[in-house]
């Protein structure tokens, strides 16, 4: 098929290489047709283009490409052009082939079907080089109808598909509308406050948006630190995180727990993991039972290996503490920012997951429902623990190739230990999981990858984690898998191998060595 502003070609570059390979140049994409069908016939590999300076790109002489030649020019072995083509006739393109020393040798064949000589100008043609007057025979002509109907037929086609796509997409707008009308929103208009239990990046940008969903609803955020809370509730600025952004005036801080939690109909849980057991144990004589805690917390807890939806009951003492865990693809500044984000809501209660959906969904945050509860959470920890490896991978300057490799390794890691924890293997490949992987690895605004490219650069853990204002999860939580992967019995090397280096017990060559000194195994 032939491209407008492309090349195409007949046969596969990487074939045999026994067929004459012609390439055939001509503004015409009737006649460009009747060539290649004329050349297939006989064994010939063509490559068409639909102009002179089209085919001198392909033949590397452009003035821009300092008439190098590429090696699609080397496997060239006859040009067939057309003599009057806008921009550059056959002739000039003959021209410029024989000022090349790499392909002055390649045989041209200049095609007109003019017939009023004053047209074509009879140039003193180079060695090689022939011009052809061509005729319209009755063959020729029915050879160029059959090719007209082939092409409308194509358009026909083409048609008829970007019919079907546009009914299709029409369908769809109508079901989201439909559903959108149907909507309920007596979770949104009956509450009045919501409590963020800290004042990191992720709290802050989630309290912002859970107050931009209704002027008149009470955002408090506990914080520890007393500038943060004077910064939020003087200026509206978390000076801190975000001192570029203002926050809603409906966002209220306090250093008080009693204040913060008091009448609040849900709770969101900001503060990192390794410190949530021991923070939540000071506040929970003010919790009510009844409180919904929404889960902003990813990783796994060191020497427990306790995930949120353990540590919050356990902290608060009380088993039947309504949950629900928060995750997927979001950076703080993006949300802030109301770039377009879309995440999952995982609880065993569905009638809980569905408010909370209620709660959070808005045109710029997309919230998905799940009662996988263990297969978020333990995506949602893995993943960071992955994104330091792949930090290491960039650090050390290994390439995309074992970039690729890497990452898809510790996907499949993830997957085992998750569905032997209980998770559904769908979980994994969802938002939550490869979603939160993907972002997480590639993206430069990643704190778990940022701590991996610093160790793959040679830089000690110690001076990484000293400069950074925020936590990284993954630091703290490669112990802890590693420990769940000898529970459950799974073999995680990837993983495995950042909790050595993290533990200092491996250099990242060394790592990186010995993984790919790993036995050839079948893919699982």
């Amino acid at each position: 098929m032939d491209v407008s502003g492309s090349f195409s070609s007949s046969a596969d570059s990487n074939g045999s290489g026994q067929e004459p390979h012609v390439l055939a140049v001509d503004d015409s994409l009737v006649d460009r047709k009747i060539v290649e069908r004329l050349l297939k016939a006989f064994s010939c590999r063509v490559t068409t283009a639909e102009s002179g300076m089209r085919a001198l790109e392909y033949l590397g002489l452009r003035d821009d490409q300092q008439n190098t030649l590429n090696s699609n020019g080397s496997k060239v072995n006859l040009i067939i052009t057309d003599y009057c083509m806008p921009g550059m006739t056959g002739y000039e393109l003959l021209k410029k082939v024989k000022e090349s020393s790499l392909l002055k040798e390649v045989p041209v064949v200049i095609m007109s079907s003019e017939n009023i000589p004053t047209r074509i100008s009879k140039p003193s043609l180079a060695p090689d080089s022939t011009l052809v007057q061509t005729q319209c025979s009755k063959e020729s002509i029915a050879l160029e109808q059959q090719v007209e109907e082939d092409e409308e037929e194509s358009r026909r086609g083409n048609k008829e598909q970007r019919r079907v796509v546009k009914i299709a997409w029409e369908k769809l707008v109508r079901w989201s509308r439909s559903l959108r009308s149907k909507a309920k929103t007596d979770v949104l208009e009956r509450t009045k406050k919501v409590v963020v239990l800290g004042g990191g990046s992720f709290g802050t940008a989630m309290a912002a948006h859970v107050a931009g969903r209704k002027v008149q609803l009470e955002v408090n955020m506990l914080v520890r630190d007393p500038k943060i809370c004077q910064s939020i509730n003087e200026k509206h600025f978390n000076c801190k995180y975000f001192p570029e952004y203002k926050l809603p005036e409906n966002v209220i801080a306090t250093t008080d727990a009693k204040t913060a939690l008091l009448g609040a109909d849900f709770c969101l849980h900001a503060v990192p993991v390794q410190f949530s057991s021991l923070f939540l144990e000071g506040v929970a004589d003010y919790v009510d039972p009844g409180l919904p805690f929404i889960s902003l917390s990813k990783g796994l807890e060191l020497n427990t290996f306790r995930v949120m939806s353990q540590i919050i009951p356990q902290a608060l003492k009380n088993p039947r503490q309504p949950y629900i865990v928060l995750s997927g693809p979001s950076f703080a500044s993006e949300l802030m920012n109301k770039l377009p984000t879309a995440m999952v809501v995982a609880s065993k209660d569905k009638k809980l997951a569905n408010e909370v959906q209620q709660l959070l969904a808005s045109k710029n945050l997309r919230i998905s429902t799940s009662s996988d509860v263990t297969g978020v959470e333990i995506a949602g920890a893995l993943k960071n623990v992955l994104a330091i490896a792949a930090g290491i991978v960039e650090g050390m300057n290994l390439g995309n190739n074992s970039m690729a490799a890497l990452v898809a390794q510790g996907c499949s890691e993830i997957r085992w230990l998750a569905t032997k924890m209980g998770a559904k293997s769908t979980t994994i490949t969802g938002l939550s999981g490869t979603g939160d992987i993907m972002l997480t690895c590639f993206v430069n605004l990643s704190r778990n990858r940022t701590v991996g490219v610093r160790l793959g650069s040679g830089e000690r853990l110690d001076d990484i984690l000293s400069s950074m204002n925020q936590v990284a999860e993954g630091v703290s939580t490669a112990g802890a898998v590693i420990a769940l992967a000898q529970k459950y019995n799974v073999k995680m090397p990837v993983l495995t191998a950042v909790a050595r280096i993290i533990d200092n017990e491996l250099t990242p060559q060394k790592a990186v060595l010995e993984l790919m000194n790993l036995p050839q195994v079948e893919e699982v």
